[in-house]
Parts: C-alpha cells; sequence; structure tokens
C-alpha cells in the first residue's frame, strides 16, 4: 500500500470505517491514522486479553495495523472492518502463545472453575466515585478490576474481554473466537463469576472499617453522654 496525501481529516470523520479502507486504497494516510485511532482501542484489550502484558499487546496491535493495511486488498467487506482486524489481532496473539506453548489451543484451555451456579456481577463501564479524590479512586478500582480480568482463565478472560468491556454480541464474539453462542455464554458466566469472587475477597478486608467512629468523634459523643448523664443526676 502507497500512502499519499488524501482529503483532509475534517472531512474524513463522518465516514464509516469501510468508507475510510476504499480511502486508504487509494493511498489516503489521513484515512489510516483514522482507522488505527478508532480501533486501537479494542485492538490492545484483545491482544492484552491473551498476552498479559501492555508492551507485547502493544507491538501486537502495531504488527495487526502492518498486517491489515498492505493486504487491504484481501478484505472483502463480508464483515466489519473492526471484527477483520480483530481476528487479525487474536490469531497474531494466539501465534505467539502457541508459540511458546506448542500444544496449547485455545478450546483446550476451556476449563471449570469448579464450582456452579452463583450470581453473577455487571460492571458498569464508567467508574466515577464523587469528591475531590475521584480520579485516585477510580484509578484504584481499575487497577483492581484489571488485575481480577488478568487472573481469569484465558478462554474466560477472551470472552469477557469482548463481551462485557468491548461489548459485542453474544453472536459477534462467537464468530471471533470460533465457538457456539452457547460456550460464549457458559464463559461469560463463569467469568462474572470469578470476577465477583475476587472484588469481594478484595474489598472483604476493609469491611471492618466501614462507618468508623472514633477518634476526636468518639470522643465528643462520649462527653457528651456523660454530661447528659449528670444533668440528670442534679445537684
Amino acid at each position: 500500500m502507497r500512502l499519499a496525501v488524501a482529503p483532509n481529516k475534517a472531512d474524513l470523520d463522518g465516514l464509516s470505517d469501510e468508507e475510510l479502507v476504499e480511502v486508504a486504497r487509494k493511498g489516503g494516510d489521513n484515512a489510516v491514522r483514522l482507522l488505527v485511532k478508532r480501533n486501537n482501542r479494542r485492538l490492545f484489550r484483545v491482544a492484552r486479553a491473551v498476552m498479559r502484558d501492555d508492551a507485547e499487546a502493544e507491538d501486537i496491535v502495531q504488527e495487526t495495523y502492518v498486517s491489515a493495511f498492505t493486504k487491504l486488498d484481501s478484505f472483502r467487506g463480508n464483515s466489519r472492518f473492526s471484527t477483520w482486524l480483530t481476528r487479525i489481532a487474536l490469531n497474531e496473539a494466539l501465534g505467539r502463545v502457541r508459540k511458546r506453548r506448542p500444544s496449547a489451543e485455545l478450546a483446550e484451555l476451556d476449563i471449570c472453575d469448579g464450582v456452579n451456579g452463583g450470581s453473577v456481577i455487571m460492571f458498569p463501564t464508567s467508574l466515577k466515585p464523587p469528591g475531590a479524590d475521584a480520579e485516585l479512586a477510580r484509578k484504584q478500582v481499575r487497577n483492581m478490576l484489571e488485575k481480577a480480568v488478568d487472573d481469569l482463565p484465558d478462554p474466560f478472560r477472551l470472552v469477557f474481554t469482548l463481551r462485557d468491556i468491548e461489548e459485542m454480541s453474544t453472536e459477534d464474539t462467537a464468530n471471533q473466537l470460533m465457538l457456539k453462542p452457547e460456550t460464549v455464554k457458559t464463559r461469560l458466566h463463569r467469568a462474572r463469576r470469578l470476577m465477583r469472587l475476587a472484588v469481594e475477597k478484595h474489598f472483604s478486608a476493609t469491611f471492618s472499617e466501614l462507618f468508623p467512629f472514633d477518634g476526636a468523634r468518639c470522643e465528643r459523643m462520649a462527653d457528651r453522654v456523660i454530661e447528659r448523664l449528670r444533668r440528670q443526676e442534679g445537684p
């Protein structure tokens, strides 16, 4: 693919990914740049779900784009461009895993967590605690959730990332991972349950610290009680 100066970015913002692909095929570097920005987050999340390493996930994303934009003619438009990119990223990531563990196949990793049933927890797409320390609190919660996701078994982590983080449909997730929809639902249920248990374990140690009533506040209460008792005793 040969890059050249193409229409201004402002003229491209309203185009769909598939329309941008047509511009990119003609050498539109602005179209390529916009397609990259639109798909960065999903590809990074998918790659990281497999590798559990930021640097390697970023490298996979870069390789995905290079592979895609040098072979744009192979994109036939039978699926969304983002779906096509995601498949390339998954293949790249899983290929690296297989090189490390030649006998490991995704289907073989479909292990059971040994616990059936259990309630399901749904995570908000936006974590915005109130107050001046909102950013710090949000970062702490995000770090905790990211670790919980990293600790999920491989197949559960992939499904959880696509379904609950990227909010892809069951059908699209099944197509991406070449699974039956029923398998996607089962893995998602188990992933959510493991996430719930991880969150409960993280916060259970702090339950005893909720609603503190100590220090000066406790002292003032004691003073008020003593004062009331003395008043009741009278002179």
